[in-house]
Parts: structure tokens; sequence; C-alpha cells
């Protein structure tokens, strides 16, 4: 647990405050009479007193070695017993009570509780249950007592043995519940993946291969060179967008690995790829880009490649300008468009989910970081995200 109780967490002195208390209660017992002190105390009487709180304070000790401490308490009252009768050194003022000490309670709860070898744990306190009754000394008060006040402790220490047993058991089983839940979760994950996979494959593949096969034939067909060179051109591309699903369904269809993040270079890549079909793209870079963590630099990279993305459907032939401040407490990134030139073609803007703005702010969301898009007042469009500079996560302390 992680809260846990004041005498768990300092043992020695919660064992320490007991063992005070029990020399002050048995101390005060004893000069009040309730135990074995005599009507007129000699030297002997302030010496066992004393004994008897030294043998109290045993108990700091009954964590450790809990048969040592039944083992002093036990003699401790023999010898008291011995003095007694058939001695006759000392003469209790009041002769039908227990010779042992009130911490005789405390010390019978040490050896089932913390003791590993129960047979030994149970025959010393067989024993030190006859010292304390004094079975030779036939007295139903004396041995009802006797038993008592060792028969509490083990009843106890069993008790609570036998909770803390259970709360194991049952921590270890949720654990386990919680892993195969956990697996569970994963394979079906991952069953959900490989269909999803296929019926892309299917689906695209199907469609892809249609417009691969025309091209073909427009090249072979067409009059003029122009023609047959984009033919050709068309053809390529769907030749290689065949080879990139196939690559895809193959991801797709495996366990994740995790997520990669993107080479120091992906933003200028995405940059210099956008240009390259006609949206130019200025990338401005502030400060160093190490000083955010894997996932705050996976989260930029999608910010952008979908800015840029939304550029290009949405306002042909506008000059972007993406400009990433990285500073010592968060990385912060605009990514304006200028007005478009030219009407968006419409397949290609109406292309997509339309979930694209919405699945990157809920992504921020998750790294404690803010989005903001919408229309700029010169008729372009404006995206500002700021974002922590470090989240911590399960690569960061592998």
């Amino acid at each position: 647990m992680d809260q846990e109780r004041w005498h768990c967490r300092r043992p020695v002195a919660s064992d320490g405050a007991i063992a005070v208390l029990l020399v002050l209660i048995d101390t005060g017992a004893t000069l009040g009479g309730a135990t074995w002190w005599p009507e007129r105390p000699g030297t002997l009487a302030w010496v066992m007193l004393a004994a008897q709180a030294a043998v109290c304070l045993s108990l700091v000790l009954r964590r450790r070695a809990p048969l040592t401490v039944v083992a002093v308490l036990g003699a401790f009252t023999l010898v008291m017993s011995l003095l007694i009768s058939p001695a006759d050194l000392l003469t209790p003022e009041n002769g039908g009570t227990v010779w042992a000490p009130f911490a005789t309670v405390i010390a019978a709860y040490g050896p089932l509780f913390y003791q590993r070898d129960r047979r030994l744990a149970f025959a010393a306190l067989a024993l030190l249950t006859v010292v304390v009754a004094r079975p030779w000394e036939p007295s139903i008060t004396v041995m009802t007592i006797g038993v008592l006040r060792t028969a509490v402790g083990p009843l106890l220490a069993l008790y609570f043995d036998a909770r803390r047993r259970l709360v194991v058991a049952l921590t270890e089983r949720a654990e386990r519940a919680e892993r195969e839940r956990h697996l569970l979760a994963e394979r079906a994950r991952a069953e959900e993946r490989a269909r999803l996979a296929g019926e892309m494959h299917d689906v695209v593949t199907h469609r892809v291969s249609l417009m691969v096969l025309q091209a073909g034939a427009l090249r072979m067909t067409a009059d003029d060179e122009a023609t047959r060179r984009a033919a050709e051109e068309l053809r390529a591309a769907g030749c290689q967008a065949l080879e990139e699903l196939r690559d895809l369904v193959g991801i797709l269809r495996t366990a994740p690995e995790g997520d990669e993040t993107p080479p120091l270079g992906a933003l200028a890549t995405l940059a210099a790829e956008s240009t390259a079909v006609g949206t130019l793209v200025e990338l401005v870079e502030e400060g160093d880009p190490a000083r955010a963590s894997p996932v705050v630099g996976r989260t930029a990279y999608r910010i952008v490649r979908e800015a840029l993305t939304n550029v290009r459907k949405h306002a042909p032939g506008a000059e972007v300008t993406v400009r990433i401040e990285y500073g010592e407490s968060g990385v912060r990134l605009v990514i304006r468009n200028a007005p478009p030139v030219g009407p968006p073609v419409r397949a290609l803007a109406e292309a997509g989910s339309g979930l694209g703005i919405a699945g990157l702010k809920q992504r921020i969301e998750l790294v404690h970081g803010t989005l903001r898009a919408g229309p700029a007042p010169d008729g372009g469009f404006t995206v500002e995200a700021t974002l922590p500079a470090y989240v911590p996560t399960a690569e960061s302390v592998a």
C-alpha cells in the first residue's frame, strides 16, 4: 500500500513506545498490589521490580526475536514464582494473583505472527502458559487468568496473519486478472487490426489496380507524347501506391513495435515534399529540438503534417509559414497559410474523414497541450499549438 500505518513504517519506534508503556503499566500494577508486590517490600522486591522493568523493555525485540522475548518473560515469571514458593523470599500482599507481567500478552502475540516455525512457536507458548498459570498450585482463578494472558495474543496473531495472507492472495488475483484482461484486449486489438487491414487491402487494391490498368491502356493508345508520358507517370504512381499499400497492410497485420520518433530532419522533409508539389513552405525553427521529449516531437510532427495536408486540400497554391519555437518549458507551433490562389479541387478537398483537426486536438490534450485553428484576417488559415517540452513516458525510463 502507498499509505502505510505509522507503526508499519516505524517498527522500532512503535515497539519502543509499546515497551515503555508496558513498563509503566506493569510497574504501576505491581506497586498497586495487583501482582506479586509484598506488603513490606525489601531490597529483593525493589531489585525484582527493576528486573521486571528491564524484562518488559525486551518487547523492543518482539518482531526480530519473538521467541527470545517469550523466553525472557517466562524465565522472569518462573524465577518470581520460585522466590515466592517454595523459597519464601517474597510474600505477596495478594496471594491469589498471577505473577507474570502484563507484557506477556504482547509477547505471546509475536511467535505466531513473526516466527516462521509454527511448531516451535506453539511449544514456546505452551511452556509460557504453564509458567504463567502455575498448575502446580491449583487455583481456578489463577489458571483462568494465566491462560487468557497467553491465549489472547496468539489468537489475534492467527487472525491478523490469516487476514494478511488473504489480502496478499486477493491482490495477486486482482493483478493476475488485470494482466489477463490486458492480454485479451491486446489480442482483440490485433484481430481487429488484421480484419481492417484485409478489408482495406481488398477495397483499395481493387480501385488502384483499375487505375493502373486504365493508365497503361491510355499510354498504349494515346496519340501525343505528352499524354503517353502523363499516363506512364500515373501508372508508375499507381504501382508505387500498391507497393506502399502492401507494406502498410503488413504493418497493420503485425503488433506495433512502438511509435518511433521522427528523425530531426523529418519536418524539413515535410516542407520539401510540399514545396515539390506546388505548396511553397517556409520552415523556421528556433531553439534546440533536443529539448522536446520523444512524444512531444511526434506530436509536433503530426501537427505540421496534418496542417500541410489541409493546405494542399483546401488552399492550393497558398504559401505556408511553419514556425516552431523550442523553449525550456514548452514547444510552440504556428502554421499559417496565405489565401489560396485558386479554388480547391473538389475530389481532393472531399477526401479524408474530416476529423483531422479533431483527432489532433485529442492527441494534444493527451500531452496537456492546447490547439487553436481558424481562419486568419487576410483570408488564410492559422493553426497554433502549444505543447509541454517534456512528457514522461515508459520509453523515458527504459
